[in-house]
């Protein structure tokens, strides 16, 4: 057997009830030369012994660690020190892979491995095989930065980020007291000033978006998390290249602070000028979610 330098990540928080489909999906695995690595983020759950069960089984190498609850972003700086693998993919504990992900992974490696302006690969999540989450990739690109692929590109989806580790362990999550979330963005875009990523335009990570999880309740998540929230939106405006994107970027920024309905993270940015020409337009990023979602509830809009 080869050697193993695949971890597949999966941070998780009482998700004992639901993390055996996951687990399954990597035991179906054609190539199984792979460790899986569980943070338990403080579950209070039978996680625990859920895990240990599996590793009991011996079908597949797992590696289990149960820490303080931090949140998601501490998780995952735990997973990144503690991977010894070349590479490093997160797959959710609710969520679960193609039976080939792994392979797939493998077979497009020799692309990435030795580019240094490459930091990895992104693939796709679906529904099925056949019906990624929103667009498949844009034709004719074989590359691109991770805020190139949405905001140059206009791809629309969601997607499986797998890393070259070595990249993930110099750009760790930053961490605020009284905080357990940092957008995963904040990461992305730091990588994306320096790196491309290699696109394949393939399903292998299907998702179910449960009640319980950060995305169906992300608008009280950055209420409850304002630091890490506005830090995304000032590291936006610190990257951000001449004054239109400057502007954007200051936008953006003023439209969080409306979400988080916080005035003192307003009267902190440090741009005084754009802050005041920006509102209009903050206000207008703001409102045109909410003015969608209300005309979805009423059927006047299809989603």
């Amino acid at each position: 057997m080869s050697k193993k330098n695949i971890s597949v990540f999966t941070p998780t928080y009482n998700r004992g009830f639901i993390i055996q489909k996951c687990y399954e999906s990597l035991c179906r695995q054609s190539n199984k030369n792979f460790i899986w690595l569980i943070v338990d983020d403080g579950s209070s759950d039978n996680t625990e012994e859920i895990v240990n069960s599996f590793i009991n089984e011996n079908k597949i190498e797992i590696i289990y660690q149960k820490q303080e609850n931090g949140g998601k972003h501490v998780a995952h700086n735990t997973g990144v020190l503690k991977c010894e693998t070349e590479i490093f993919v997160c797959v959710d504990s609710d969520d679960y892979l193609s039976d080939d992900a792994i392979q797939t992974i493998y077979d497009n490696w020799d692309e990435v491995k030795n580019e240094d302006s490459l930091a990895g690969i992104i693939a796709l999540r679906g529904k099925s095989i056949t019906e990624p989450i929103g667009t498949w990739m844009p034709q004719n690109i074989k590359r691109a930065s991770i805020i190139d692929l949405y905001e140059k590109n206009k791809f629309k989806g969601d997607t499986i980020l797998v890393f070259k580790t070595k990249i993930l362990k110099k750009y760790l999550f930053p961490v605020f007291e009284g905080e357990n979330f940092v957008t995963e963005a904040v990461i992305y875009d730091q990588i994306s000033q320096k790196h491309d990523m290699k696109l394949l335009n393939k399903v292998l990570y299907f998702c179910e978006y449960l009640e319980g999880g950060y995305t169906r309740n992300i608008s009280q998540i950055h209420r409850r998390n304002p630091k890490g929230y506005i830090h995304y939106f000032s590291q936006r405006i610190d990257m951000a290249n001449g004054l239109t994107n400057k502007y954007r970027a200051v936008s953006y920024y003023v439209a969080g602070c409306l979400r988080i309905r916080s005035l003192f993270y307003y009267k902190m940015c440090n741009n005084k000028f754009l802050k005041v020409i920006s509102i209009p337009k903050g206000v207008w990023i703001y409102i045109k979610p909410l003015i969608k979602d209300q005309l979805i509830k009423l059927g006047l809009l299809k989603i």
